[in-house]
């Protein structure tokens, strides 16, 4: 990694080339989407099975597209007891952490006569995406059916490719059949995506898709946003640590090491104050490097989008940091809640250096869907409020009404919208 003084010549340049990240080169994926997503909007099943013969699995048919009991149940025999076991043990701490984020209704009463509320309803149809193909992510399947589950949604329906020989991964199946999946169908890509956005004879319509995946399914996540609602379009994954002379240079080397170990376009970041810990990482991070079995991945993560930043102080650690507005940020000083008020903008918060990234990726509770690419200046990770809708209540007795009618009259004509003034004045004829 190249280790950065923010404050010598050139320094700030030099962290602005590091974190303007390439973004994917589209190329022609737009069109490819485009014409998918077209494709099975119109062709349904015949469309849908097409693809997925293309792409995936070419004996797939309307007959075995949907994921069977006998299947789930051969799934639990084939993956590890004890795996299993973690999987009911993070989905019930899962459930736990997002039962605390449930809203009522409310209505508040007035002594004029107004009573003015909201109603809090779950959406009834949500779709779940979960990528399949050389990776398997059970975790993502109980960040993303969760809290669908908890927000009360009846019907909750995925959507994950087959392998060439027709199956799911087991741990996928498991990890669905625990967090609550309705049905679970063999479809991937912009395929699935389009399937479940417009609806085929198989796969239902649904109201929101949620999910990662790979370019296609962001795009035709992107193309669909409209006609269904989506959480968001998912970028590549970022960390940032801030660390001082206290911390342990081999724990924030792995912990770097375990972000930049996802893909090429990965980024991971160490901010310090602290130029003796800046140098210790670099040399931890690198004997790591090369025993880590995703070091392809990695060498070229941390050469492109790494760096390790030496600042002044704690505080313009913290400066650096809200600009970035990381996924996932760690800190790791001696006392890590004291900087809490410093933290404006960041996906989650590790406290502390036994609160390791991994820890959330997958047992500690809080979702793992987090807004990349900086968004977190303004984006939420997934939570319940992604799968309610409110609905506002208003009720005006004939007093009540009358103490607002002239203010709404004048109000609508200077708008210019004089019959919504009339349909005030109507209620004085």
């Amino acid at each position: 990694m190249q280790i950065i003084n923010y404050n010598k010549p050139g320094g700030r340049e030099m962290l602005d080339k590091v974190l303007s990240r390439a973004r994917l080169d589209y190329t022609d994926a737009p069109a490819v989407v485009s014409k998918i997503i077209e494709d099975v909007k119109f062709g349904g099943d015949a469309a849908l099975l097409k693809y997925t013969h293309k792409f995936d699995c070419d004996f797939i048919n309307e007959t075995n597209i949907l994921v069977t009991k006998d299947e789930i149940n051969e799934a639990y025999g084939l993956i590890d007891k004890n795996l299993a076991e973690i999987i009911k043990k993070s989905a019930k701490r899962i459930e736990d952490f997002h039962s605390r984020q449930k809203k009522s209704s409310w209505f508040d009463t007035y002594e004029n006569g107004e009573i003015l509320g909201q109603m809090v309803l779950p959406l009834d149809k949500v779709g779940v995406y979960v990528p399949g193909g050389k990776a398997a992510y059970p975790s993502s399947v109980l960040m993303s059916l969760i809290p669908a589950s908890v927000a009360g949604v009846k019907n909750i329906i995925m959507c994950t490719p087959p392998g060439k020989d027709g199956k799911i991964n087991p741990a996928i199946l498991v990890a669905a059949s625990v967090a609550g999946a309705g049905k679970i169908f063999k479809a991937g890509g912009a395929q699935a995506i389009a399937a479940m956005a417009f609806g085929t004879g198989s796969v239902p319509k649904v109201d929101k898709i949620v999910g990662p995946g790979n370019i296609y399914v962001a795009l035709a996540k992107r193309y669909v946003f409209g006609f269904v609602n989506i959480d968001s379009v998912a970028g590549p994954s970022d960390i940032l640590v801030i660390a001082d002379k206290s911390a342990n240079a081999k724990y924030v080397a792995a912990d770097l090491l375990s972000q930049a170990e996802h893909d090429e376009l990965a980024a991971a970041v160490l901010v310090t104050p602290c130029e003796e810990l800046a140098f210790a990482v670099n040399a931890e991070f690198e004997k790591m490097l090369e025993k880590t079995p995703r070091s392809e991945i990695a060498k070229v993560s941390a050469q492109n989008n790494g760096a390790i930043i030496v600042v002044n102080t704690i505080e313009e650690a913290f400066e650096i940091s809200n600009k970035i507005a990381p996924e996932h940020l760690e800190i790791c000083v001696s006392d890590a809640f004291s900087m809490l008020p410093y933290v404006k903008n960041a996906g989650a918060v590790f406290l502390g250096n036994y609160s390791p990234e991994p820890l959330g990726d997958y047992i500690a509770g809080p979702n793992h869907v987090l807004p990349t690419g900086g968004t977190a200046r303004f984006f939420s990770p997934l939570n319940i409020d992604d799968f309610t809708k409110k609905t506002s209540i208003l009720h005006f007795d004939k007093k009540s009404f009358e103490s607002l009618a002239d203010d709404c009259i004048t109000f609508a004509e200077s708008e210019g919208l004089f019959a919504h003034a009339d349909s005030i004045r109507a209620r004085f004829l």
